[in-house]
């Protein structure tokens, strides 16, 4: 259905922007649709039963049509221009749209598993009837197509409010498998596991709402760039031209999908043409916003290149601190001489694991220094932390 919609309503010409915010709202759109034909059918069949599980499934799929409702509304929202109240876009819509949707999830699960306590306190009989079995396949079937689409765009489009979307209708489709279940071993066995079925289906939306939740809420919050984003920019930066010799300090503000703001720090020779350079590190921006659709703010940081002296102690300081844990890194290293002593400083890289062991870390290297290469070498560093979260 979606890739017939998309053929029949899409404008190949379209701007990938907008092309985004229609894949969005049409499968907000088809959601609404699809998810009151299930209501409408399930509520036929919780009447007919009298199964309490198959009507607060039936109103399940009618705060999903609500979601849908939420979804559609939210991409509507999040193309909007910015403007002087919200200078960097309106992106972040879809992650609040994706907290709405888990907030109604969590609220039904919480019902659903009330009323089916009720129900466990006092069992009562369910009606068979041939119409209901139907229906619950065809609500089965129908839920896994809803989860495949969502899913599929959602990571096409990079849409965590699909994404929450899609982990609801996968939860939903088990959720009604399971009390497909509970009717099947009502009619041939007289056991009656409506009300205990009605617990474990709000249980996977419990779990599916908790999931959505976190996926919407980390973005909100500050999470890490994806490591994969990361590795496009380095690949781009140590790529783009010889005078470019490092980069680090990179940091990432997220606004929404496709509203990026990126800001680095590029190591240049310190002797080098600076016009030159500074035409090098314009162009380089461009590209990283051309190619990764984001804003990029870059600080030239110039490193001595043509100092024997300096490079054999950063090449020392370096392996000293790679002996300590293969995933400290180190930049921004300069030395200071003095006629009684010489100052080392530099940055160290720390990754969050190792954030309550920094001022041992820093101990342990000035330590190694003053053992290896002289007790007048004095160590001045400065802790940074990973970013980019980590690696995959």
């Amino acid at each position: 259905m979606i890739t017939f919609l998309t053929g029949l309503f899409l404008k190949k010409d379209l701007p990938e922007d907008r092309k985004r915010s229609f894949y969005g709202k049409l499968c907000g759109a088809v959601g609404i649709f699809l998810n009151l034909v299930l209501f409408a059918g399930k509520l036929a069949a919780g009447l007919i039963s009298s199964s309490i599980a198959i009507t607060a499934d039936a109103f399940n799929n009618l705060s999903d049509a609500g979601s849908s409702v939420v979804s559609l509304v939210s991409f509507r929202l999040s193309e909007q221009k910015p403007d002087a109240e919200h200078p960097y876009g309106h992106g972040r819509v879809e992650y609040i749209a994706g907290l709405i949707i888990s907030g109604v999830i969590l609220v039904m699960a919480y019902e659903l598993i009330k009323d089916s306590i009720g129900k466990v306190l006092h069992p009562a009989s369910t009606t068979w009837s041939v119409v209901v079995v139907v229906i619950l396949i065809a609500s089965i079937l129908v839920k896994f197509y809803m989860a495949f689409y969502n899913s599929r765009v959602g990571k096409k489009i990079d849409s965590a409010t699909l994404r929450a979307t899609a982990a609801d209708s996968l939860s939903d489709s088990l959720a009604t498998t399971a009390v497909l279940i509970a009717t099947l071993l009502e009619h041939f066995f007289s056991w009656k596991l409506d009300g205990w079925f009605g617990i474990l289906v709000g249980l996977f939306i419990l779990v599916a709402g908790l999931k959505a939740a976190k996926e919407t809420v980390n973005p909100l919050l500050g999470a890490p760039p994806e490591p994969e984003f990361v590795r496009s920019v380095e690949d781009i930066v140590l790529h783009f031209d010889p005078v470019i010799l490092g980069l680090h300090d990179l940091i990432v503000h997220d606004y929404g999908p496709g509203r990026r703001i990126i800001s680095l720090h590029a190591e240049v020779p310190a002797d080098g043409d600076i016009m030159a350079v500074h035409d090098v590190i314009d162009n380089l921006e461009y590209t990283l916003c051309t190619k990764l659709s984001c804003l990029a703010s870059i600080h030239m940081d110039p490193v001595v290149t043509n100092d024997p002296h300096v490079d054999a102690l950063k090449q020392k300081v370096t392996g000293i601190i790679t002996g300590i844990d293969s995933e400290l890194t180190m930049h921004d290293f300069r030395v200071v001489t003095g006629p009684t002593h010489t100052n080392l400083i530099f940055d160290v890289v720390l990754p969050f694991r190792l954030s309550s062991q920094s001022e041992d870390i820093k101990k342990q290297i000035q330590q190694t220094v003053s053992e290896t290469i002289g007790n007048n070498y004095f160590c001045v560093i400065n802790i940074d932390y990973q970013m980019s979260g980590p690696k995959a």
